[in-house]
């Protein structure tokens, strides 16, 4: 073993843990560190024994044990417990010291530590780390942003330890100062809501309209995940399908229908809002979960108001192929607003980022890797100022090939009484998104009429802005022009 470890990491649960492990599976020396220190002696007689890891049961002892400039990596709860721990590192530190945090943080709580800690000389990255325990371990996608001076000194080992994909690329580059790696987490962890909603409304409907069995469900999964639609979700989607429980039935059906959350969605949603985009998808992806929490409710209103019993007549299999060519162009959809919402930010916190990398990242590791993201690499190759993706090429093709059956998909379901409300928006988005003409006039002309809020013209220039007196009895002075 090394005299000095190449980096400490703070927090000793699964993903801390599997993070050490894969660090040091890839020649690095870590030494592990919890606050509970009966964890430390856990870890190094356990997993950790044998390896080029060591306990420290102290902050001066973990410090004194770095090779400098030293690199503490914080896998702890997100909030209060990473402002405690750099309040206690900060007095052990040196100028060109590191604190990496890598956990599901807000990234304007990573803006404001980055200006402290490098108010005491120090530097910090706030780095998103996707991959769950298992991606952890064995190479996950890596996010980081922060001082921008720190990302030499940690490139060595977050791309080591990254996922790699096609030419042994790492899932892992520099995102931006500040907490940009974070945001890019955030909307990555907001597009995971959106996709993880889609399959279930393809599941539900599958179940509740066409009576399908989970190992029948299985068979679609399978198939759906040997072709475009190949993703991780998919792919975990088929196991979870054919996983039967001790009584020989699908365990899936035994799990109760409420589903929890820990904010980074509703995070994605109201930043979305803050910058006036339409991230429709993911906003309902959100309030589909809350709505599953409300389970008693549910079930009291399921018996008093009367509801559409699905009666499914049509043609099975081509229903099923229509559900496919409806979940691809959603999750397109999906991750379009996505890439619109980053860009929006980018310009409103002056990140210069890279689109095309971020697909990159998101290839291999993380949650919402699939098939398409390649495709998004190209498409900002191609043309960097690309404002939405549904405007390149390919995106467009799939979009416009899957309309009819997207549209019979959502009908379909509305007809039958089955909730889509992601898969929905979807559609209605695209379809607001490509029309010319929007009833935005009327609404800006009620404004104006109860409000004086102006409006402008189709024929005069745009940014002149006129009031009209409609009662007779408002007069000509008109409410300032603005937008939030």
């Amino acid at each position: 073993m090394k005299e000095k470890s190449d980096i400490a990491v703070v927090g000793l649960a699964v993903m801390g843990e599997n993070l050490i492990l894969n660090m040091e599976s890839k020649g690095f020396t870590v030494t592990a560190f919890n606050r509970s220190t009966d964890k430390v002696e856990k870890f190094v007689n356990g997993r950790a024994n044998g390896k080029n890891i060591r306990g420290a049961y102290s902050i001066e002892e973990m410090v004194a044990s770095l090779s400098k400039p030293r690199k503490v990596m914080l896998m702890v709860k997100a909030g209060k417990a990473v402002d405690d721990f750099i309040d206690l590192l900060v007095p052990h530190l040196e100028a060109g010291d590191m604190i990496i945090d890598g956990g599901n943080t807000h990234f304007p709580d990573t803006d404001r530590r980055v200006k402290y800690v490098e108010s005491k000389g120090l530097r910090y990255i706030g780095t998103g780390v996707s991959g769950g325990e298992e991606g952890a371990l064995t190479g996950p996608s890596i996010m980081p942003g922060g001082s921008p001076s720190a990302w030499n000194e940690v490139k060595p080992i977050f791309q080591t330890i990254s996922a790699k994909v096609e030419g042994n690329a790492p899932c892992c580059d520099w995102v931006g100062e500040n907490g940009a790696g974070h945001f890019v987490k955030m909307v990555h962890n907001g597009i995971e809501y959106g996709d993880m909603q889609l399959i279930t409304e393809a599941y539900q409907l599958m179940k509740v309209m066409l009576g399908m069995s989970a190992d029948e469900m299985h068979k679609v999964f399978k198939e759906w995940n040997e072709g475009e639609l190949s993703s991780y979700l998919i792919e975990i989607t088929r196991d979870i399908l054919a996983f039967k429980d001790e009584d020989g039935t699908a365990l899936v059906d035994k799990i109760l229908d409420t589903a929890g959350q820990k904010g980074t969605g509703k995070w994605t949603a109201v930043s979305a809002l803050d910058q006036g985009i339409p991230l429709t998808l993911i906003g309902e992806a959100v309030f589909a979960r809350c709505l599953s929490a409300l389970k008693e409710e549910r079930v009291t209103a399921s018996k008093t108001i009367k509801a559409t019993q699905p009666a499914f007549k049509g043609d099975k299999k081509q229903f099923i192929n229509d559900l496919k060519e409806a979940l691809y162009a959603s999750k397109l959809v999906s991750y379009a607003q996505g890439y619109t919402l980053m860009k929006a930010a980018a310009e409103e916190y002056g990140w210069n980022l890279n689109y095309g990398g971020i697909a990159l990242m998101w290839r291999g590791g993380c949650i919402i890797r699939s098939a398409f993201l390649g495709k998004i690499k190209e498409a900002y190759d191609k043309n960097p100022e690309l404002s939405n993706l549904l405007l390149d090429p390919f995106f467009k093709e799939k979009v416009e090939k899957a309309d009819k059956a997207w549209r019979n998909v959502v009908a379909t379901a509305i007809a039958n009484g089955v909730p889509i409300p992601a898969m929905a928006s979807a559609l209605i988005y695209f379809d607001g998104f490509r029309s010319e003409r929007l009833p935005a006039n009327l609404l800006q002309a009620q404004r104006d009429y109860f409000g004086a809020h102006t409006y402008e013209r189709i024929d005069k220039p745009r940014g002149e802005f006129y009031h009209t007196n409609w009662t007779g009895r408002g007069g000509d002075t008109a409410s300032s022009a603005y937008n939030v």
